[in-house]
């Protein structure tokens, strides 16, 4: 999986393109050991998990892998 998302990054700034991925992206791929961590911690219970965009990712077009551009 690195090597797409490190391609589709290069892609996007060679192409002067918005990246697939934002920083908000990025919060929550590295969000998911730490939390993952504490629920096993607590005995494997649930967690909430952190809304680094308040709510606005409900809106966010998908645009990741959708096709072939990267």
């Amino acid at each position: 999986m690195d090597f797409f998302v490190i391609n589709a990054f290069i892609e996007s700034v060679k192409r002067k393109t918005p990246t697939p991925m934002d920083v908000y992206d990025a919060a929550a791929w590295s969000a998911i050991t730490p939390l993952s961590e504490q629920s096993i911690q607590l005995g494997n219970q649930t967690v909430e998990f952190p809304d680094f965009t308040s709510g606005k990712w409900m809106y966010r077009k998908p645009v990741f892998a959708l096709d072939d551009d990267y």
